[in-house]
């Protein structure tokens, strides 16, 4: 009976590059610009990176009053 083996494909440096370059352009940046655009700092988005804390990150970010409101009500 013949053995079977499985071969698993590492990638190399280029292709994880790559890879993160792809995914910090299609999730991260965006994310960036509207945390700017509600008047958050752009660094919140470390929150995006820690396991429960992004969830309880979001839920604060879409029940809190945006500052952004704040200044045009107040004009």
């Amino acid at each position: 009976m013949e053995e079977v083996r499985h071969y698993y494909v590492v990638a190399g440096p280029f292709y994880m590059a790559l890879a993160f370059v792809i995914w910090f352009v299609a999730f991260v940046l965006p994310l960036i610009l509207v945390l700017r655009k509600a008047g958050y700092s752009g660094w919140w988005i470390l929150l995006f990176f820690i396991p429960l804390a992004n969830i309880i990150g979001l839920w604060i970010f879409a029940t809190a009053r945006w500052p952004n409101l704040r200044d045009r009500d107040q004009t």
